[in-house]
């Protein structure tokens, strides 16, 4: 006796989209299964990812329905959304797995079109209008100053000569309008016939946050598909006209805000921040895979809270162990790009509403950031345009 569509998804809710935490069936990947006999036509629908990851997901899907009693041959249709050519219409795209090819050899006549084949990218990133370079900066869990790596980085970036944006887009906990001490609401107005965010301005930055937009303490309660609107809306209907590079604050983890992000900016690159506890490191890790995963280069981990020095007698105390972020860095093949140590004022002067860059340009961890804003901008824009910004 052949499954049911809830047993079938059942099965498929044990399957994860690769480098991401959550199952294809509550990101909603899975838009229609079709039960005859032993045959299961399942239909998925992939926002976003290299053709590795959709292959990868194909395999896992087609193994987990496979294994239920009464299933004889399974069949999936998967398609993405992209920009049709002229005079055509989008439409899906078989993507067959191994036993796909196995059953079109038992069945020439029913193989998928393509078969054999390896697809083309199936990512459409759509540039932002009057963004050059778009940099994601994520964190694998919370609580290791990400937000505060992003803002220094982005305020040592404008310090050397670049036009820079910054987006807030943790939206269950944006920390931008506290570290720049911004509490009042952007303006929206009509720009070439379209309603659009005016960013706030700080220090030379543009900033969009949801915080500009909501009580200080009033709590974000959004399910996945608002959230994603949400990201959508800060990337396509902010004016960020002439910014040389575009720095994202991303929500901790991996997620729809993550996937999102990933279908919809063109990301020129990640940076990874840790903290040198293993706690972290395995996280960021997961994180790294994900960029990875869906083609965004990694351009290197920071190492956030490295070491303490007693500003007394210049002892130095390594609270979250020690070197831990080098060791991730070198195994995963990336670089470190810095390591920031613990310094009160950091968080001082966040709390005030200047980064501590601006707060304390004479420090450690000024110079730490500017190093680190030279490196990830060389990456992204090449020596000669980061010779021309500084001129």
């Amino acid at each position: 006796m052949p499954p049911s569509s809830n047993q079938i998804r059942d099965a498929l809710a044990t399957v994860k989209f690769p480098g991401l935490s959550r199952d294809i069936v509550s990101f909603g990947l899975v838009e229609d299964v079709e039960v005859e006999n032993g045959l299961v036509r399942i239909r998925l629908s992939v926002p976003s990812g290299s053709n590795h990851a959709i292959e990868q997901m194909a395999r896992d899907a087609h193994e987990a329905v496979s294994r239920l009693d009464g299933v004889d041959e399974v069949q999936l249709d998967i398609s993405a959304p992209r920009a049709a050519a002229p005079g055509q219409s989008g439409g899906g795209m078989n993507l067959p797995g191994p036993p796909s090819d196995v059953n079109a050899a038992r069945h020439p006549e029913s193989a998928p079109v393509g078969a054999g084949s390896r697809p083309e990218p199936l990512i459409q990133r759509d540039p932002i209008p009057g963004v050059k370079h778009v940099l994601a900066v994520a964190s694998g869990k919370g609580g290791v100053g990400k937000s505060t790596v992003a803002s220094n980085l982005a305020v040592a970036m404008k310090q050397q000569g670049l036009a820079v944006g910054l987006m807030d887009a943790d939206i269950y906990g944006p920390s931008i309008p506290t570290m720049f001490g911004i509490h009042e609401q952007p303006e929206i107005t009509d720009i070439d016939g379209r309603r659009m965010i005016i960013p706030l301005q700080r220090h030379g930055l543009k900033i969009m946050s949801l915080g500009f937009l909501q009580p200080e303490d009033a709590p974000v309660i959004w399910r996945g598909p608002l959230v994603m609107k949400a990201v959508r809306q800060f990337l396509r209907d902010v004016d960020w006209r002439e910014c040389d590079i575009l720095v994202i604050d991303l929500p901790p983890g991996t997620g729809d805000a993550q996937l999102t992000l990933t279908q919809s900016a063109p990301l020129d690159g990640a940076v990874i921040v840790t903290t040198p506890q293993d706690v972290s490191l395995i996280d960021a890790r997961k994180g790294l895979h994900m960029f990875r995963e869906v083609d965004v280069p990694v351009i290197g981990i920071v190492e956030n809270m490295s070491v303490f020095s007693c500003p007394e007698c210049g002892h130095q105390e390594h609270i979250f162990r020690e070197g831990g972020g080098r060791r991730t860095a070198e195994e995963l093949g990336v670089p470190l790009l810095g390591d920031v140590p613990i310094d009160p004022r950091i968080a001082k002067a966040g709390d005030a509403g200047t980064p501590a860059v601006l707060a304390h340009p004479d420090s450690k961890v000024a110079g730490v950031f500017g190093e680190i804003a030279r490196v990830v901008t060389a990456s992204m824009v090449g020596q000669n345009a980061h010779v021309q910004a500084q001129n």
